[in-house]
């Protein structure tokens, strides 16, 4: 997201001196990505940010692999998951490939007890059910029902729940995540036709400065293990920043759909993307107004890639005995299309109310053991209808 962001006190110049009242120096980090070619910002901290007091224990996260080649196009019901008070126990990894860790969330407490940074991934949190706070190095940003959050890689955050009963759908993406690129001009700005654009973003505005020494566990994600550090001063020591590469939230009620007189094709719903999947965001709009328009969508197979569908809120228009938290999984290698009667019964509509989010992976996704335990198992035959059955 390029986007210039500062907050805070900085310096004047980059890589210079920068004191604090009593004389001391402020000790200057580049946070960045792709080496040194990616988005990067400059933090100022009191306290040297490597100070390591202990290295605790590691934790094994990985995800366990039920199903490594699947086809069998699947419905998993997400709202069964237990929530669990733990904000990181409460992550239940639901599909897996070698770009992304797809999976739901239900935790009940705030993440106060420690911090948590991952090393591996951009996390891409929606939120489903709650409100609160996220807490992070580069200041807070207030969330609700139906905002993204996008925290990137080696970011050091909390987060505060003002309720018991959130849930959240979470991906962690392995290279970084951006806007869509065709809805940027050469150096960035979203454009006119842009489904949304920067003034939709919810920046970091408070930034929480802690100058503390102490113990202070962060809970560090690497290589699929999570391991334990315990650091001599409070990861929020920062007094000023600027620079690219920071978290930020935006809401999917300020996604601004595009339409047209015939059905328009998946890519119109985008809203991030990546080198190896798309997140759309479908949302309540106005149907295609052809005077002989089908406003379902065309059947269409998925050669290269593999399309989950997070239902949550409304009437999903194409399928039948869908609920909120209900999650479908449409594998690459054949098609797939609207379910028996969703064709028909669309035509003369002229609004749908539904509200989903959806990411294409563009490798196969494995199924984990958490995602078997949850589905439903009878979704591939919802295509049938009475007339084939006795055939």
């Amino acid at each position: 997201m390029p986007i210039y962001h500062r907050l805070g006190k900085i310096p004047h110049k980059r890589h210079i001196q920068f004191r604090k009242p009593d004389g001391e120096l402020f000790y200057e980090q580049l946070f960045g990505t792709v080496g040194f070619d990616g988005m990067s910002s400059l933090l100022y901290h009191h306290h040297r940010p490597t100070i390591i007091r202990e290295m605790g224990k590691s934790v094994d996260m990985r995800p366990e692999i039920a199903v490594e080649h699947n086809i069998t196009p699947r419905r998993m019901h997400g709202f069964s998951l237990a929530p669990k008070a733990d904000f990181l126990e409460s992550r239940v990894p639901l599909f897996v490939n070698k770009d992304v860790i797809f999976g739901l969330a239900a935790p009940q407490n705030s993440l106060r007890t420690y911090f948590y940074k991952n090393a591996d991934a951009d996390e891409l949190l929606f939120i489903h059910k709650g409100t609160g706070t996220l807490r992070t190095q580069l200041g807070n940003i207030p969330f609700e029902y139906g905002d993204y959050l996008l925290i990137p890689r080696g970011m050091i955050y909390q987060i505060d729940f003002d309720t018991t009963d959130n849930r959240i759908l979470y991906l962690e993406a392995f290279s970084p995540l951006y806007t869509p690129k065709r809805y940027r001009n050469w150096f960035g700005q979203l454009l006119e036709h842009s489904p949304f654009c920067e003034r939709d973003y919810k920046m970091p505005l408070e930034l929480e400065t802690h100058d503390e020494k102490g113990n202070f566990e962060v809970k560090v994600k690497k290589q699929g293990i999570l391991h334990t550090i315990v650091y001599a001063s409070h990861p929020f020591d920062v007094v000023g920043w600027d620079g690219y590469n920071f978290p930020y939230g935006i809401s999917i009620h300020n996604f601004e759909p595009i339409t047209g007189r015939i059905h328009q094709p998946p890519p119109v719903h985008q809203m991030f993307e990546n080198a190896g999947f798309v997140v759309c965001s479908f949302c309540p709009r106005l149907y295609d107004y052809h005077p002989l328009s089908i406003p379902a969508p065309y059947n269409h197979s998925n050669i290269d890639s593999e399309e989950v569908l997070y239902y949550v809120d409304g009437d999903f228009m194409s399928r039948n005995d869908i609920a909120p938290g209900h999650i479908t999984l449409h594998p690459g290698g054949i098609p797939h299309g609207p379910h028996p009667g969703a064709y028909e019964r669309s035509i003369g509509k002229t609004v749908t109310e539904e509200l989903a989010v959806m990411v294409d992976t563009f490798k196969p996704l494995q199924l984990t053991k958490q995602a078997m335990g949850i589905d439903d198992g009878k979704y591939f035959r919802s295509w049938m209808e009475d007339k084939y059955e006795s055939s």
